[in-house]
């Protein structure tokens, strides 16, 4: 008999914050963006995370930044590429955009430090 991995739930941040209050969206979170779109192999993990900081940036939606930069770091990425990425992205999704991401990079960085 053959174990079904669609079954097993992971508990998750996003299971333990809203899991028993939203179970749909935390289900497609872990098991369709995380589970599935995070592993496909035609990108790095790395590359996912970069896209990802300057999609947040762009798109100021810093309340999910934390996260992220933490996993960029995490899957490879250095400060100073986030920075340069942050600052390059200054130009383009704007300069309030990038500077709220900046501060918010620092302290990342400065609890991994």
């Amino acid at each position: 008999m053959s174990s079904d991995k669609s079954s097993e739930k992971k508990v998750g941040p996003g299971r333990a914050l809203i899991g028993d209050f939203a179970p749909k969206l935390v289900e497609l979170n872990d098991e369709v963006l995380f589970g599935d779109v995070w592993e496909r192999p035609e990108l790095s993990k790395r590359d996912r995370s970069l896209m990802t900081i300057s999609a947040l940036v762009a798109l100021y939606r810093i309340e999910q930044l934390p996260a992220h930069i933490q996993r960029g770091l995490d899957n490879g990425l250095s400060q100073n590429e986030i920075i340069e990425a942050i600052t390059h992205l200054a130009f383009y999704a704007g300069w309030p955009c990038a500077w709220s991401a900046i501060q918010i990079a620092k302290k990342i960085f400065e609890k991994t430090a």
